[in-house]
């Protein structure tokens, strides 16, 4: 059984291009699909634990962290062994911050997200931050918005000088290795004629298990996350490369060039063709897709 604590009101401002909300669980939660969004990600973790799963591995966050997500990049959450927890989720467009802040390189380095683990003084800086915004916004009294760009441009100013910071995430379940190590096998071999059971075999354990913690943890089912790895290596393939369509699909996996059209229309909401024309008409961004948000 879940139950829902207040405060839980999700704000928003700047045309949507900013939202922060409070909340606080009691009991197994879950998101039903792995997703992705526009807008980065913020989530501070005020209590409890919560797992991710994102840029292909398990990372468990706990009392104290706080992880960023940039736009578009798929993932999931999920309880940990420690039901209830308290958060604040914020996210946001980076072009409310000052331009020396938005630059997804200083914030990611390549990588998919990034753990802060604060210490005591700046968890209380930062909580402190995010209360006032959350005032802010439930007032709403003269120019709060902007009160609330500055409040929030301070909080990452604060992440920036911060030196206690980890990409690899802490865990304390071998259960999170394990999904940790079967996703990044199946990115090593996703081009082959993957089964559950041959992949179940290699790690020494029964198909049925794996399909179980392999879905509990990342959201997705075995063979469907080979399906993403699949179509986002085609997505890199065609915005970065002349090859053929055939070429492409038989490069990540698929027999057939109509089973391929299909799936990366599906997964994608562009025909690969429509996807390669979009990628080189605007190559400093990405793509908008409508990856599993059907």
């Amino acid at each position: 059984m879940t139950s829902l604590t207040s405060p839980n009101h999700k704000y928003h401002i700047e045309e949507g291009r900013y939202s922060i909300q409070h909340m606080k669980r009691k009991g197994i939660t879950a998101m039903p699909r792995p997703h992705s969004h526009d807008l980065t990600e913020l989530y501070y973790l005020m209590q409890g634990e919560r797992v991710y799963f994102v840029d292909d591995r398990v990372i468990t966050v706990h009392k104290g962290e706080l992880i960023l997500i940039p736009g578009r990049e798929l993932h999931s959450t999920a309880s940990s062994e420690v039901a209830e927890f308290e958060r604040i989720l914020i996210n946001y467009d980076p072009a409310l911050l000052p331009p020396s802040l938005r630059n997804e390189a200083i914030w990611f380095q390549d990588r998919g997200y990034r753990l802060f683990k604060l210490t005591l003084r700046e968890q209380d800086e930062a909580e402190s931050l995010m209360n006032r915004i959350l005032e802010e916004c439930r007032l709403q009294r003269s120019y709060y918005e902007t009160s609330v760009i500055t409040l929030f441009t301070e909080l990452m100013i604060l992440l920036q000088r911060s030196e206690n910071i980890s990409q690899a995430g802490g865990t304390r379940h071998p259960l999170h290795h394990l999904v940790t190590d079967v996703a990044t096998y199946i990115r090593e071999h996703y081009r082959e004629a993957l089964t559950l059971e041959e992949t179940a075999n290699n790690f020494y354990i029964s198909p049925s298990y794996l399909s179980r913690v392999f879905h509990r943890l990342t959201g997705f089912h075995f063979r469907e996350y080979i399906v993403h790895v699949r179509v986002r290596e085609a997505e890199r393939l065609l915005a970065g490369s002349a090859g053929k369509i055939q070429e492409i699909a038989s490069a990540v996996g698929f027999e057939h060039l109509s089973h391929f059209n299909k799936t990366f229309k599906k997964s994608t909401g562009l025909t690969p063709l429509q996807y390669r024309k979009e990628a080189r008409s605007h190559p400093s961004r990405k793509v908008k897709t409508d990856f599993y948000h059907q």
